[in-house]
């Protein structure tokens, strides 16, 4: 049992140390609404529409799109640090890698989902 006090330990402290964080943040934060503090804030324009409105679907499309080619085109970056030890094998590897991704941006494309209408 002695090797399971370091492990009950760490749980103990994961769990108590963000309460005590939370509530000594909500102690010395300062409080003070207002109406100001409360309202939609759009780059310092007043809002035209509630923040509640319905948006196209066609809108988080292009988001979830753009999430996957730009999280896709993260994986270039150890690519490119191992460009060298890869050698030929890196470069065939990389270039079906970026086929697959213009591929796929070309598909999404075809279909219409770039167009903003």
């Amino acid at each position: 049992m002695r090797g399971y006090a370091p492990i009950l330990l760490l749980f103990l402290v994961a769990l108590a140390l963000p309460v005590i964080i939370w509530n000594l943040s909500r102690l010395l934060r300062p409080y003070a609404p207002s109406a100001a503090k409360a309202s939609t804030y759009e780059c310092g324009i007043t809002p035209a529409t509630e923040a509640r409105d319905q948006f196209s679907v066609r809108y988080y499309l292009v988001a979830v799109m753009f999430l996957v080619f730009d999280v896709e085109t993260v994986f270039l970056f150890p690519w490119a640090v191992q460009m060298k030890e890869l050698a030929l094998f890196g470069l065939i590897e990389i270039g079906i890698f970026l086929f697959l991704l213009l591929f796929g941006y070309g598909y999404i494309w075809s279909k219409g989902a770039l167009t903003w209408e």
